[in-house]
């Protein structure tokens, strides 16, 4: 089974090369990683070819944006399973992708998903948030449930059927996806209650008050337009986030 991982860069010289690396010591023997970089500013294209191997390749040119990258990068890939690690972030140890390999074993299930840390920018070691996702049930969508999407690695097939990320979200189309997929109700899935990805704390979505209130306007738009739920689905998602920071020492690490 050929895992493709795809990774978004814009103006990441900083972190990149720790993505790269936590793909490129996977023990998983069939990864494909592709870098979908969208001409960066800064030093990123440098810091990607230092950090290249031999399973990676490479697309360096103008998008509209990260969800516009990941639709990229899912067209060009070629793998059986489609994931992503995104440029700021990486995966725990070298197992990671051969535990996600081995759950797609059983040929019913179509998505994979674990468990995940939000860490310190300058101390990857400091845990700040620990988000433990749970079993899917249908029934949990309009209470706020939904997998972390980094961690959520879907069979080629899946977008082929529902289509890939909406470009009209800016920052929600990720969680957009999820309520497409998931709320059919006959989704065959597998979750490993394990830390198998781990995400550096200031991303896009947080960063202001201006995107906190995007945010929210967007995950709204996509819990209507996918009928899961109403606003009590986007205060108990908000609300579901106060217990991520009482951080314990999960599985997995």
């Amino acid at each position: 089974m050929t895992i493709s991982v795809i990774t978004a860069v814009y103006n990441a010289e900083v972190t990149v090369g720790e993505a790269i690396a936590s793909v490129a010591a996977q023990t998983h023997p069939d990864v494909e990683h592709l870098v979908v970089e969208g001409k960066s500013k800064d030093g990123s294209l440098a810091a990607i070819e230092r950090a290249g191997h031999h399973r990676m390749k490479l697309i360096s040119e103008p998008d509209q944006g990260v969800y516009d990258a990941l639709n990229k990068g899912i067209r060009n890939t070629t793998g059986d399973v489609i994931g992503f690690v995104h440029s700021d972030d990486f995966l725990p140890h070298d197992r990671a992708l051969a535990r996600i390999a081995a759950a797609f074993e059983d040929p019913a299930v179509e998505a994979v998903f674990s468990d995940l840390d939000y860490v310190s920018r300058g101390d990857t070691s400091r845990v700040i948030r620990h988000w433990s996702t749970g079993a899917y049930h249908p029934r949990r969508l309009k209470y706020g449930w939904m997998p972390a999407h980094p961690t959520l690695y879907l069979r080629r097939e899946v977008y082929e059927r529902f289509g890939n990320f909406d470009n009209d979200f800016g920052i929600a189309a990720d969680y957009d996806f999820i309520l497409r997929y998931f709320s059919q109700g006959t989704v065959k899935s597998c979750y490993i209650p394990e830390v198998l990805y781990k995400m550096r704390v200031g991303g896009v979505s947080n960063r202001n008050w201006a995107k906190i209130r995007q945010k929210m306007e967007e995950d709204m738009l996509a819990i209507r337009r996918n009928r899961v739920g109403g606003l009590h689905t986007l205060a108990m998602k908000n609300l579901s986030k106060v217990g991520q920071f009482l951080v314990r020492k999960p599985r997995g690490n």
